[in-house]
């Protein structure tokens, strides 16, 4: 059994590959930041097909690969490949 206080802020996937839900409120915390982000980017795009859409882009990839850093570098066991459960 893992260390509930080991600092993990994401829950291992059952099955496949990255991470499940959050399992502390700084897991929660990201997740609510990076979907305000996509909704930012939503908005930008409607706004403005062409500077909308640059702009949405330019935000949306490095938040992406932000969120993806951190909850791979926080997720308990870390990013592999698993099948119920088997270690």
């Amino acid at each position: 059994m893992t260390d509930p206080n080991d600092g993990a802020w994401f829950a291992p996937k059952r099955f496949g590959y990255g991470c499940g839900l959050p399992i502390a409120r700084q897991g929660w915390a990201l997740l609510a930041g990076y979907l305000l982000v996509v909704g930012l980017c939503v908005q930008l795009a409607r706004w403005d097909q062409d500077v909308g859409m640059t702009g949405a882009i330019a935000l949306f990839v490095p938040a992406t690969a932000v969120f993806l850093v951190i909850a791979a570098w926080k997720t308990r066991g870390g990013w592999r490949w698993r099948w119920d459960g088997e270690d």
